[in-house]
């Protein structure tokens, strides 16, 4: 493909192994990234995973890093509106254009190991070759990965952390991680290496089991939220919230965080004991501060409008959904509150269902542009177990849903509320928030972080 346009250089990516399709192995992204001059090697990593808070937490950490000064890269996935967010650059994505060129730099020695291996190269091995690559030619002084899925057999795991982060571990993707939190865990605790820093944000127990005796196994320093760092205080304010955090050297007061939920604290203290661990010192109070003051994270809990109020968040599993109820509970007061939820067929949805259904007075059911939505008929039939007919509304286009939702929310149409302060939640897979945001005028999702 000769200067392909960015246009064909999606259709090719899409044109792969999608990212939902896992066949266990290391061995092709081995060879393309040997072919490749092992750019993974050039710099010091950060690795991320977990079940929820990762790409927050990537971008944290990427904030805070770009305040002391060093060149980063940041790959994390999936995006939410372009393809282009899963690879930054100093905060800001890569361009189109930038883009073309990791593509073309890669393209053809993926070709080889496609022609050399009995399956070929995934669209997700190439984004992180793609990625790995960039960094290498920047040169960036640090680069901040986050898993795909699960941890051992990532493609991403080619990479050696010098840090290796864990956020809250819960069950998704059971038909390839496993069936309790337990059996995720083992997965994902495959990215901590010899040598390395383990940074595990506060765990179940049997969770926690897994990732500290990975950690001793391969001689990593475990250091664990609530232990070694964490939440000191959190109060809400105009806009997100002002924490205090205990780092592993020192206290840092007077955090404003344009995030909510008590979840982004707790991932803003992994982000900062991260960093701590990844430099070896104590960190600049003012430029903790600015740092975070800095930090967004589209998608999560994102206002995208006013009058009513309309959140966008892109949890699409249970674990998820439930922090984003406590944080609407926390740090808004909508009466009524009106869901629109668009879900994969293959998560749990009558569980997230569950976790919606004491702080929504009516959902809207509908599906996002994928062959991989549930039908918003059949999420209908599961909502109307949940919630009861009288308040499940199915409209197909998401577009129609939106419109239909804020109608629900300003009116009080058929609910008892108390009218004048309605709120709409979209929720329920990261493509319906990215199409959600679209909609809605939300801009470029991939930003500084």
């Amino acid at each position: 493909m000769s200067n392909p346009t960015y246009a064909e250089v999606e259709a090719a990516l899409l044109g792969r192994w999608p990212e939902t399709r896992l066949e266990p192995s290391l061995e092709r992204i081995t060879a393309l990234c040997r072919l490749l001059g092992d750019p993974q090697d050039a710099y010091p990593v950060v690795h991320l995973t977990g079940t929820n808070g990762k790409s927050s937490t990537a971008r944290m950490v990427d904030a805070l890093l770009r305040a002391l000064d060093l060149r980063t890269g940041r790959f994390t996935s999936p995006h939410l509106q372009s393809m282009t967010e899963r690879i930054s650059l100093d905060g800001e994505p890569l361009t189109e254009e930038q883009f073309v060129e990791a593509f073309a730099d890669v393209a053809a020695y993926a070709q080889v190991v496609d022609d050399s291996q009995p399956h070929p190269v995934s669209f997700f091995e190439l984004t992180v070759a793609m990625a790995f690559a960039a960094f290498a030619d920047a040169p960036v002084d640090a680069a901040v990965v986050e898993v795909g899925m699960g941890g051992s057999w990532d493609a991403t795991n080619v990479a050696h952390g010098k840090v290796a982060v864990v956020t809250p571990v819960a069950v998704d993707h059971a038909r390839y991680l496993g069936d309790t939190a337990a059996e995720v865990a083992v997965e994902k605790s495959g990215i901590i290496k010899a040598g390395s820093h383990a940074v595990l944000a506060a765990q179940e127990p049997d969770v926690l089991d897994v990732l500290v005796r990975r950690s001793l196994e391969v001689g990593a320093t475990v250091l664990r939220e609530g232990v070694d760092f964490g939440v000191v205080e959190r109060l809400n304010a105009v806009g997100g919230q002002q924490v205090a955090l205990q780092g592993l050297n020192a206290r840092y007061d007077d955090v404003l965080l344009r995030l909510h939920g008590a979840h982004q604290a707790q991932n803003a203290a992994v982000a900062l004991a991260t960093v701590e661990a990844f430099v070896d010192a104590e960190l600049d109070g003012d430029l903790v501060r600015a740092a975070f003051g800095e930090v967004t994270s589209p998608g999560r809990l994102e206002v995208l409008r006013r009058s009513p109020t309309v959140l966008v968040d892109s949890a699409h599993n249970p674990h998820g959904v439930r922090a984003a109820v406590e944080t609407v509970q926390d740090a808004f007061t909508f009466s009524p509150l009106v869901g629109v939820v668009g879900a994969m067929a293959d998560k749990d949805v009558e569980e997230m269902l569950r976790e919606l259904e004491p702080v929504l007075a009516h959902v809207v059911c509908t599906q996002n542009s994928l062959d991989r939505s549930m039908r918003a008929e059949e999420l209908g039939e599961l909502a109307e177990e949940v919630f009861g007919e009288d308040r499940v509304t199915v409209v197909r286009s998401l577009d129609d849903a939106l419109v239909r939702a804020i109608a629900m929310a300003e009116t009080g149409e058929g609910m008892e509320e108390a009218i004048g302060s309605g709120g709409v939640l979209v929720i329920g897979s990261v493509v319906t928030a990215g199409e959600a945001r679209i909609l809605l005028g939300g801009g470029p999702a991939g930003g500084a972080a």
